[in-house]
């Protein structure tokens, strides 16, 4: 089972606030900065709003509607009463971001206690006990794998509830468009296109062989697989984290290094949030870069000791770019991960470092600012507040939306 909370931000604010039931609602950075949508509520999307998109153009689809801010710690808190809901009723349930997750609701189906219950039943139970316990809709999606289950949901959003048995698994996949798969984006869809492939049902007719010819051995082979209803069923705790990053596309490529440096800093504070709450730190900072023709760069540096402070992770990665041959080329994309995880290193106490007392008044200055900026997160989220750089023009007015995996 695939469950996804229904614009999950936006609805939150809807329902604490009766005067914005009904109206488009924006959450993300405020009109006339840099940043963009985080969620928005339906009646927003039916201007063209969506996740990610420039908070500027926006405001353009739609002047009326109404820009909120986002109460990262109201939300996460609504969303530890939907996961209690959810463990009441099967004990396997795999979060995957804020507002969705994969259940492994076998055994009910199966009846191993005894009572065998019908998936719908159990969908429309689930769904229930959330709108009870927090006053929010859910979509649900149950199939024979995560595949199945994703697509499932995403079709009957908002306040959905999808079966699709085994049997049907190929004619419900049929007419669907090959753009939902996993692996087609804005580089493969037009490669897929110019071949005639538009619906599932037309991949299915190509061979593997032919699909390889055009895509590549990896690619070919999970479109091949997806395309006939093939995935992973199980559900459960993952493998440890190898890494963790974050990243984000721009509407227009940017070549402004203020808007460049402003949205590594913007990143590093969403991957450092993320570090810290999990109890993470990394030895290795990664730069990812996309440029125009999507021409993608990644460089990395190791540092002295692990780290998952921001302040350290948005200095490599400026580093990491300032040091690159781009030559001042449009940049599409920007991203920034840490590898080599583990437990904060220790910091070793130097008898004849400077107290805090001692530090030049500059100094003090920023390690205050830098408690100040992760309190503010930690209550409000990484995209609050972000550093910023001492350039006259960077903006401080950037947010971040929800890179992959992002709340809809």
């Amino acid at each position: 089972m695939h469950l996804d909370m229904d614009a999950f931000y936006a609805a939150i604010e809807q329902r604490d606030d009766p005067a914005l039931r009904g109206r488009p609602v924006v959450v993300g950075a405020q009109p006339g900065g840099r940043g963009v949508v985080a969620t928005c509520s339906y009646e927003a999307r039916r201007f063209g709003i969506h996740s990610a998109m420039p908070i500027n153009q926006a405001q353009r689809r739609c002047p009326q509607a109404i820009f909120l801010r986002p109460r990262m710690a109201h939300y996460q808190a609504v969303a530890e009463r939907i996961r209690a809901v959810l463990h009441a009723d099967t004990a396997v349930v795999e979060p995957i971001s804020i507002d969705e997750a994969y259940l492994d609701v076998t055994d009910l189906v199966r009846g191993r206690d005894g009572c065998a219950q019908a998936p719908a039943t159990i969908g429309q139970r689930i769904k229930d006990a959330i709108g009870a316990a927090v006053g929010l809709s859910a979509s649900v999606g149950i199939g024979p794998n995560r595949l199945v289950a994703k697509l499932a949901s995403d079709i009957g959003k908002p306040d959905g509830l999808l079966v699709v048995p085994p049997a049907a698994v190929l004619d419900f996949l049929a007419p669907l468009p090959v753009g939902v798969l996993r692996g087609v984006g804005p580089r493969t869809l037009p490669a897929l296109t110019r071949l005639g492939l538009r619906t599932i049902a037309d991949l299915r007719r190509l061979s593997l062989t032919a699909l390889q010819a055009a895509l590549g051995p990896r690619l070919a082979l999970s479109l091949y697989q997806q395309a006939r209803g093939i995935g992973a069923a199980q559900v459960g705790a993952r493998g440890p984290r190898k890494s963790l990053s974050k990243e984000t596309t721009f509407a227009q490529d940017v070549t402004d290094p203020a808007v460049l440096r402003a949205t590594l800093c913007a990143l590093a504070m969403a991957v450092a949030s993320t570090a810290q709450q999990e109890g993470w730190a990394g030895r290795t900072v990664l730069l990812k870069l996309r440029l125009a023709g999507f021409e993608t760069h990644t460089r990395q540096r190791r540092l002295a000791q692990r780290s998952h402070r921001a302040e350290v992770l948005g200095a490599t990665a400026w580093s990491l770019y300032a040091s690159g041959d781009w030559g001042g080329r449009p940049v599409r994309l920007l991203g920034l991960g840490i590898a080599e995880l583990g437990p904060p290193d220790p910091v070793q106490p130097d008898l004849f470092a400077p107290t805090a007392a001692t530090l030049p008044l500059a100094d003090q200055r920023a390690r205050r600012l830098t408690t100040t900026i992760e309190r503010i997160q930690a209550r409000f989220g990484a995209a609050a507040i972000c550093q910023g750089t001492r350039m006259a023009d960077a903006e401080r007015d950037h947010a971040i939306g929800s890179p992959r995996g992002r709340p809809t």
